[in-house]
Protein backbone atom coordinates (compact mmCIF):
# COMPACT_ATOMS: atom_id res chain seq x y z
CA UNK A 1 0.00 0.00 0.00
CA UNK A 2 2.90 2.38 0.61
CA UNK A 3 3.76 2.57 -3.08
CA UNK A 4 0.09 3.09 -4.00
CA UNK A 5 -0.14 5.94 -1.50
CA UNK A 6 2.99 7.44 -3.05
CA UNK A 7 1.49 7.19 -6.53
CA UNK A 8 -1.68 8.85 -5.28
CA UNK A 9 0.44 11.61 -3.74
CA UNK A 10 2.26 12.47 -6.96
CA UNK A 11 0.90 14.76 -9.64
CA UNK A 12 2.28 16.81 -12.51
CA UNK A 13 3.56 19.72 -10.45
CA UNK A 14 2.58 23.08 -11.89
CA UNK A 15 4.47 25.31 -9.46
CA UNK A 16 7.75 24.45 -7.75
CA UNK A 17 9.23 26.10 -4.69
CA UNK A 18 12.29 27.75 -6.23
CA UNK A 19 13.98 28.04 -2.81
CA UNK A 20 14.10 24.29 -2.20
CA UNK A 21 16.81 22.12 -3.74
CA UNK A 22 17.24 18.38 -4.05
CA UNK A 23 20.19 16.91 -2.19
CA UNK A 24 23.07 15.27 -4.00
CA UNK A 25 21.85 11.96 -2.56
CA UNK A 26 18.38 12.45 -4.07
CA UNK A 27 19.87 13.31 -7.45
CA UNK A 28 22.11 10.27 -7.15
CA UNK A 29 19.03 8.11 -6.58
CA UNK A 30 17.38 9.48 -9.74
CA UNK A 31 20.54 8.92 -11.78
CA UNK A 32 20.79 5.36 -10.50
CA UNK A 33 17.10 4.74 -11.23
CA UNK A 34 17.54 6.04 -14.77
CA UNK A 35 20.54 3.79 -15.30
CA UNK A 36 18.63 0.75 -13.98
CA UNK A 37 15.68 1.25 -16.35
CA UNK A 38 14.93 -1.74 -18.55
CA UNK A 39 15.91 -1.22 -22.20
CA UNK A 40 15.62 -3.39 -25.28
CA UNK A 41 18.44 -5.98 -25.25
CA UNK A 42 20.07 -3.93 -22.50
CA UNK A 43 21.62 -1.59 -25.08
CA UNK A 44 20.62 1.61 -23.24
CA UNK A 45 20.16 3.90 -26.28
CA UNK A 46 19.25 6.74 -23.91
CA UNK A 47 21.10 9.35 -21.92
CA UNK A 48 20.02 11.90 -19.31
CA UNK A 49 21.25 15.46 -18.77
CA UNK A 50 20.99 16.75 -15.20
CA UNK A 51 20.64 20.54 -15.22
CA UNK A 52 20.97 22.59 -12.03
CA UNK A 53 22.34 25.87 -13.42
CA UNK A 54 19.69 28.58 -13.03
CA UNK A 55 21.06 30.66 -15.90
CA UNK A 56 20.76 27.68 -18.23
CA UNK A 57 17.30 26.86 -16.87
CA UNK A 58 16.27 30.44 -17.65
CA UNK A 59 17.47 29.98 -21.24
CA UNK A 60 15.36 26.83 -21.46
CA UNK A 61 12.20 28.74 -20.51
CA UNK A 62 11.48 30.08 -24.00
CA UNK A 63 12.17 26.70 -25.58
CA UNK A 64 9.69 25.08 -23.16
CA UNK A 65 6.90 27.47 -24.21
CA UNK A 66 7.45 29.57 -21.08
CA UNK A 67 6.44 26.82 -18.67
CA UNK A 68 7.89 28.15 -15.42
CA UNK A 69 8.59 24.71 -14.01
CA UNK A 70 11.88 24.55 -15.94
CA UNK A 71 13.11 27.63 -14.07
CA UNK A 72 11.64 27.11 -10.61
CA UNK A 73 12.43 23.40 -10.29
CA UNK A 74 15.50 22.34 -8.37
CA UNK A 75 16.81 20.44 -11.40
CA UNK A 76 15.68 19.73 -14.94
CA UNK A 77 16.31 16.28 -16.35
CA UNK A 78 16.58 16.10 -20.14
CA UNK A 79 15.95 12.61 -21.49
CA UNK A 80 17.75 12.01 -24.77
CA UNK A 81 18.13 9.22 -27.30
CA UNK A 82 21.17 8.24 -29.29
CA UNK A 83 20.60 9.29 -32.89
CA UNK A 84 21.85 5.90 -34.08
CA UNK A 85 22.66 2.47 -32.69
CA UNK A 86 25.78 1.20 -34.44
CA UNK A 87 27.76 -2.01 -34.49
CA UNK A 88 30.20 -0.32 -32.12
CA UNK A 89 27.41 0.20 -29.58
CA UNK A 90 26.33 -3.43 -29.79
CA UNK A 91 29.87 -4.75 -29.53
CA UNK A 92 30.55 -2.45 -26.59
CA UNK A 93 27.55 -3.93 -24.75
CA UNK A 94 28.71 -7.52 -25.24
CA UNK A 95 32.28 -6.65 -24.30
CA UNK A 96 30.93 -5.10 -21.09
CA UNK A 97 28.84 -8.20 -20.43
CA UNK A 98 31.94 -10.37 -20.72
CA UNK A 99 33.74 -8.13 -18.25
CA UNK A 100 30.90 -7.87 -15.71
CA UNK A 101 29.64 -11.46 -15.86
CA UNK A 102 32.90 -13.19 -16.66
CA UNK A 103 31.41 -15.10 -19.59
CA UNK A 104 33.37 -16.40 -22.56
CA UNK A 105 32.86 -15.13 -26.10
CA UNK A 106 31.57 -18.51 -27.24
CA UNK A 107 28.64 -18.15 -24.82
CA UNK A 108 27.47 -14.83 -26.28
CA UNK A 109 28.76 -14.90 -29.86
CA UNK A 110 25.52 -16.20 -31.37
CA UNK A 111 23.40 -13.52 -29.72
CA UNK A 112 25.99 -10.85 -30.56
CA UNK A 113 25.84 -11.75 -34.23
CA UNK A 114 22.04 -11.89 -34.19
CA UNK A 115 21.82 -8.36 -32.85
CA UNK A 116 24.47 -7.09 -35.27
CA UNK A 117 22.45 -8.51 -38.18
CA UNK A 118 19.16 -7.21 -36.79
CA UNK A 119 20.37 -3.64 -36.36
CA UNK A 120 22.24 -3.64 -39.66
CA UNK A 121 18.89 -4.12 -41.40
CA UNK A 122 16.96 -1.56 -39.33
CA UNK A 123 16.27 1.88 -40.76
CA UNK A 124 17.49 4.91 -38.85
CA UNK A 125 13.87 5.95 -38.29
CA UNK A 126 13.06 2.55 -36.80
CA UNK A 127 16.01 2.68 -34.44
CA UNK A 128 15.12 6.19 -33.28
CA UNK A 129 11.46 5.26 -32.77
CA UNK A 130 12.50 2.31 -30.62
CA UNK A 131 14.88 4.48 -28.60
CA UNK A 132 12.11 7.02 -27.96
CA UNK A 133 9.87 4.28 -26.61
CA UNK A 134 12.63 3.34 -24.20
CA UNK A 135 13.01 6.96 -23.11
CA UNK A 136 9.35 6.82 -22.07
CA UNK A 137 10.08 3.66 -20.07
CA UNK A 138 12.79 5.62 -18.26
CA UNK A 139 10.35 8.49 -17.67
CA UNK A 140 7.81 6.14 -16.08
CA UNK A 141 10.50 4.63 -13.90
CA UNK A 142 11.69 8.07 -12.79
CA UNK A 143 8.16 9.23 -11.98
CA UNK A 144 7.59 6.19 -9.77
CA UNK A 145 10.90 6.66 -7.98
CA UNK A 146 10.14 10.36 -7.51
CA UNK A 147 6.79 9.45 -5.94
CA UNK A 148 8.38 6.97 -3.54
CA UNK A 149 11.10 9.46 -2.59
CA UNK A 150 8.59 12.34 -2.22
CA UNK A 151 10.22 14.30 -5.03
CA UNK A 152 7.86 16.35 -7.15
CA UNK A 153 8.09 16.17 -10.92
CA UNK A 154 6.39 17.39 -14.07
CA UNK A 155 6.92 15.37 -17.27
CA UNK A 156 7.00 17.56 -20.39
CA UNK A 157 6.65 16.81 -24.07
CA UNK A 158 5.84 20.47 -24.75
CA UNK A 159 9.16 21.96 -25.80
CA UNK A 160 11.18 22.64 -28.95
CA UNK A 161 13.68 19.77 -29.24
CA UNK A 162 15.81 21.47 -31.88
CA UNK A 163 16.41 24.45 -29.57
CA UNK A 164 17.25 22.28 -26.57
CA UNK A 165 19.56 20.18 -28.76
CA UNK A 166 21.37 23.33 -29.89
CA UNK A 167 21.61 24.73 -26.35
CA UNK A 168 23.44 21.63 -25.12
CA UNK A 169 25.31 20.78 -28.34
CA UNK A 170 23.53 17.43 -28.45
CA UNK A 171 23.91 16.90 -32.19
CA UNK A 172 27.69 16.88 -31.80
CA UNK A 173 27.26 14.19 -29.14
CA UNK A 174 24.99 12.12 -31.42
CA UNK A 175 22.04 12.74 -29.09
CA UNK A 176 18.52 14.10 -29.48
CA UNK A 177 16.27 15.40 -26.70
CA UNK A 178 12.83 13.81 -26.38
CA UNK A 179 11.51 14.64 -22.89
CA UNK A 180 11.97 17.18 -20.10
CA UNK A 181 11.44 16.34 -16.43
CA UNK A 182 11.69 19.23 -13.97
CA UNK A 183 12.11 17.85 -10.43
CA UNK A 184 12.07 19.46 -7.01
CA UNK A 185 9.45 20.32 -4.43
CA UNK A 186 5.93 21.65 -4.91
CA UNK A 187 5.11 25.18 -3.86
CA UNK A 188 2.66 25.54 -0.98
CA UNK A 189 0.38 27.60 -3.23
CA UNK A 190 0.32 25.24 -6.22
CA UNK A 191 -3.42 25.01 -6.78
CA UNK A 192 -3.08 21.53 -8.28
CA UNK A 193 -1.55 20.01 -5.15
CA UNK A 194 -4.88 19.73 -3.28
CA UNK A 195 -7.00 18.57 -6.19
CA UNK A 196 -8.33 15.03 -6.33
CA UNK A 197 -6.67 12.78 -8.87
CA UNK A 198 -8.97 12.16 -11.84
CA UNK A 199 -8.84 8.57 -13.04
CA UNK A 200 -11.28 6.19 -14.66
CA UNK A 201 -12.48 3.26 -12.51
CA UNK A 202 -10.05 0.33 -12.56
CA UNK A 203 -12.82 -1.76 -14.09
CA UNK A 204 -12.64 0.45 -17.19
CA UNK A 205 -8.86 0.38 -17.59
CA UNK A 206 -8.06 -3.26 -16.90
CA UNK A 207 -9.34 -6.53 -18.34
CA UNK A 208 -9.07 -9.78 -16.40
CA UNK A 209 -8.91 -13.01 -18.39
CA UNK A 210 -9.26 -16.10 -16.22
Amino acid sequence: MDILNSLKWRYATKKFDSKKQLTSQQIGTLKEAFNLTATSFGLQPIKMLVISNKEIQQKMLEYAYFQKQVVDASHVLVLCIKTDITANDINAYFDLEKKVRGVDEEVISKFRNQLLDMYKNKSLESKQASAKQQAYLALGNLLTVCAVEKIDACPMEGFIPEKIDALFNLKEQHLQSVLLLPVGFRSDDDFMSTMEKVRKPISETTIEIN
